[in-house]
């Protein structure tokens, strides 16, 4: 939907229909928040950025390019990032502010009741007390300026622009923006990537299932051969010998499966003392806590290929991040023009630089570690709960009254509880004490300003440094020729009675178990006791790389994590530009964007020749069933819109999963969320437990036989009939579904290099190709706008689809948008 009398159509729709016409669900919660629409809504209806702005920080100019892309110039950083503030807000300025308030517990002031409990959840963990430890920091180095004349701007947008049609609907105006708010920003982003607790699903795994079943289906390590530094690496660093065994593993360790996620993971590391795992903490309170983590299926593909191989001669790194997908889209792309840096690329509204992207000099990508770097911790705790045992003494709880807002309802009162190692979650007289490295002090904002205005490898290596949040796999190419692979982030040790352990289990913080060395929650850490710099895995100079959240390395120097994701991605990158290496080809940029939309299905090669056996091996087997295996038979396991065989394959693999695991897990008292793996499911013996009431094959043909009944009552035809955009929606869509994108078939698995899952709404979120210093296009699955009138709400949707990427140069050209006038011109 991108004309704009479409658009106004729709609103008047809305308005003479009144409130009620907003929804098409049931969700008369949040809809009885919304304001009466009125004349209020028509003028969001008709935004425009103006001719000039007078700024306090000098003169600057924005052009808006043909995909609504701003490019910034000026002399000064800081007027620079006065209209970086300004355009940012102007174009998302509701998508700050509802960050914003998830982060702050603040949702249910404009929401209502629909949003406590993330509320309750977000204030208990004090995101926000750890964004103003993290401003305390920064604001002492040379950053701060910019950070500082960046929110002047958002708060200039914000005062003198008309509001988004959004905050009409909802009845509100956003507070001011202040530097500490884009720290926060910083914590959502690496909660997102980071925030797990594995720990308590694997205690409450072991309790249910047993020992022996828990080590069959969260293996301590995925048996394939494609980790992210591989034998043939060059310059590898920070691992022991290559293929140096398993690296001393001895418990199940567990996998993000084991963590109730739907992309789980092998381990590594230090052998874990052999210490009594303690009970888990609650179920009631472990479930809760699992849905405000990492959201399902998060991850990424980024890979470099050295210039030796390349058409010419200069490497090249694509990159496509797997995160939410939402209108608008979770990352907004921007070009930054000084004396200082010339940047562009993509970054997180609310954050002033680009986090990935490209300048003079290089080009720089992260996808998600998987790393571990939360633990959890149970207490002796006073009769009257206002004291727990540390260390053979009774301590008071420090504690803070937090009022959380609700619109509509009755306000709530949440004591805000904290122990010497951070936040103590209590729900219901259920609790457990939480560490998490971005509770403290963190210099990842200092870090990417840094990258913006790099020089090379070395500058760039040394700004790695300051990389505190999140742990991430850095891809990095520069002009010169020089690639890199670090693994940055901090990763904590654990000790226990001084011999290191592994992070997933729960800790006796009466006892002091696994405490991080040198970690001071909501103060700024020495980080003395996390693994140095140069012993974190990393790759100098390497000839081709690729990230695709499988595991790092075989044998690490350190226990790094437990939350990676299954190979098949990181296998087909593997095997595509090994087999173009091998034969010479030289690649191109064509030839980085063809892999980044393969859509090829490891899982179905290992699968289709067992179902299509089980169906001719079948006597119950029906014409019915003998069909649809020739359709498997004939196809190509290609995750296709249009084809037939990849939509069989997808109902029937969901089919076979819960055959597979419901009737075990259904009597433990376990939902889907526990479920182990596709790998793991792939690979799983035909004598497994999870098959003493039916054989594999069974199990097989009878979930073929209910996708197939599924696929006739819901008139499917093709993959693309189900595997649709329609997950992909606005916050708010549900009540005003004028906001959502439009509904288009789709292409790709949560198991393809082109990456969708339409069950969680997670796919590639921004696509990039670039060389060093040369070109580069990229694409955002929707628009640059936030805006609904606006006509860069969506043009970028169906391009998205098809990965038919625009320019990303840094250029700029036509006519002044906005002149940014300083106080004296």
């Amino acid at each position: 939907m991108t004309d704009e009398t479409t658009r106004r159509g729709v609103l008047a729709g809305v308005l003479a229909a009144g409130v009620g016409g907003l929804s098409l669900s049931s969700a008369a919660d949040l809809l009885d928040q919304f304001a009466p629409l009125s004349g209020d809504a028509w003028d969001a209806a008709d935004r425009s950025l103006p001719d000039s702005v007078e700024s306090p920080y000098g003169d600057a100019s924005l052009y808006v390019d043909d995909y609504g892309i701003p490019h910034v110039e000026a002399d000064d950083e800081r007027a620079a990032y006065f209209a970086v503030g300004y355009v940012q807000a102007f174009d998302r300025g509701f998508q700050l502010d509802l960050q914003r308030r998830q982060m702050r517990g603040r949702l249910s002031e404009v929401a209502g009741e629909a949003t406590v409990e993330s509320d309750e959840f977000h204030v208990a963990m004090d995101f926000a007390g750890a964004a103003e430890a993290t401003w305390e920091l920064v604001a002492d180095t040379r950053v701060a300026p910019f950070v500082e004349a960046y929110a002047d701007g958002v708060n200039a947008a914000f005062e003198s622009e008309q509001l988004q049609l959004e905050f009409e609907l909802l009845g509100f105006e956003p507070r001011p923006w202040t530097p500490a708010d884009s720290m926060l920003m910083e914590k959502q982003i690496s909660w997102d990537l980071t925030g797990s607790f594995v720990e308590l699903r694997r205690a409450l795994l072991r309790e249910q299932l047993g020992e022996d079943l828990l080590s069959e289906l969260y293996p301590r390590r995925l048996d394939h051969d494609v980790p992210i530094l591989r034998a043939s690496t060059d310059g590898v660093g920070g691992v022991r010998g290559r293929n140096a065994g398993s690296g001393g593993a001895t418990d199940d360790a567990g996998s993000a499966a084991a963590s109730g996620r739907s992309e789980p993971a092998d381990t590594e590391g230090s052998a874990p003392a052999d210490i009594e795992r303690p009970a888990p903490i609650d179920a009631d309170l472990t479930a809760w806590l699992s849905g405000f983590e990492t959201p399902t299926g998060v991850g990424s593909n980024s890979w470099v290929v050295s210039g030796e191989h390349t058409d010419s001669g200069s490497p090249l790194l694509a990159y496509d991040p797997h995160l939410s997908l939402m209108a608008p889209p979770v990352w907004y792309e921007q070009h930054v023009e000084t004396p200082e840096r010339s940047v562009r690329g993509a970054t997180f509204p609310g954050v002033p630089f680009v986090i990935a992207g490209a300048n003079d000099s290089g080009v720089w990508s992260f996808t998600n570690v998987g790393a571990d770097v939360l633990d959890c911790y149970r207490y002796e705790v006073d009769d009257a709960g206002d004291r727990y045992r540390y260390r053979g003494e009774w301590r008071e709880f420090d504690v803070e009254e937090r009022e959380i807002p609700v619109s509509g309802g009755e306000d709530r009162t949440l004591d805000l509880k904290k122990t010497v190692h951070g936040p103590m979650i209590e729900r219901e007289g259920r609790r457990v004490g939480v560490a998490w490295t971005g509770h403290t002090a963190t210099r990842t904002t200092v870090a990417i300003e840094e990258f913006g205005r790099s020089e090379g490898l070395d500058d760039l290596r040394e700004s790695t440094r300051k990389f505190d949040l999140p742990t991430q796999n850095l891809v990095y190419a520069d002009a010169d020729g020089r690639t890199m692979y670090y693994a940055t982030g901090k990763l904590p040790i654990r000790r226990i009675d001084g011999e290191a352990v592994r992070g997933d289990r729960i800790f006796d913080g009466s006892a002091g178990e696994g405490e991080w060395e040198g970690f001071e929650p909501f103060g700024t850490s020495t980080w003395d006791g996390f693994v140095p710099f140069e012993e974190k895995p990393h790759a100098i100079d390497p000839d081709v790389l690729a990230t695709a959240n499988q595991r790092v390395a075989d044998d690490p120097i350190h226990y790094v994590g437990a939350d990676y994701a299954t190979p098949y991605r990181g296998a087909r990158i593997y095997e595509r530009l090994d087999a173009a290496v091998s034969e010479g080809e030289a690649i191109d940029h064509e030839f980085h964007r063809t892999l980044q939309s393969d859509v090829r299905d490891g899982r179905a090669e290992q699968l289709v020749p067992e179902l299509l056996a089980a169906v001719n091996d079948s006597t119950d087997a029906d014409d019915r069933l003998t069909e649809a295996a020739a359709t498997l038979d004939e196809w190509n396991y290609r995750m296709d819109r249009d084809s037939r065989g990849a939509l069989v394959f997808a109902r029937w693999m969901d089919h076979f999963r819960q055959r597979t695991a419901d009737p075990t897990f259904s009597d433990a008292d376990l939902d889907e969320s526990y479920y182990p793996n596709d790998w793991v499911l792939a690979t799983l013996s035909a004598d497994s437990a999870l098959y003493d009431d039916r054989s594999r094959a069974e199990a097989m043909v009878a979930a073929l036989d209910e996708a197939l009944a599924e696929i006739d009552a819901e008139d499917w035809s093709t993959y693309g009939d189900w595997n649709s955009t329609r997950a992909i929606d606005h916050p708010f869509g549900a009540q005003a579904p004028f906001l959502n994108y439009d509904t288009l078939a789709a292409d790709g698995s949560s198991a393809t290099v082109k990456n969708y899952r339409v069950d969680s709404a997670v796919g590639s979120s921004w696509r990039m190709v670039v060389e060093p210093g040369g070109d580069a296009t990229a694409i955002l699955p929707g628009g640059n706008s936030g805006d609904y009138f606006s006509a860069h709400y969506d043009d970028q949707f169906e391009r998205w689809l098809d990965n038919d990427q625009k320019p990303m140069n840094r250029t700029i050209e036509g006519e002044e948008t906005v002149a940014f006038e300083g106080e004296s011109s």
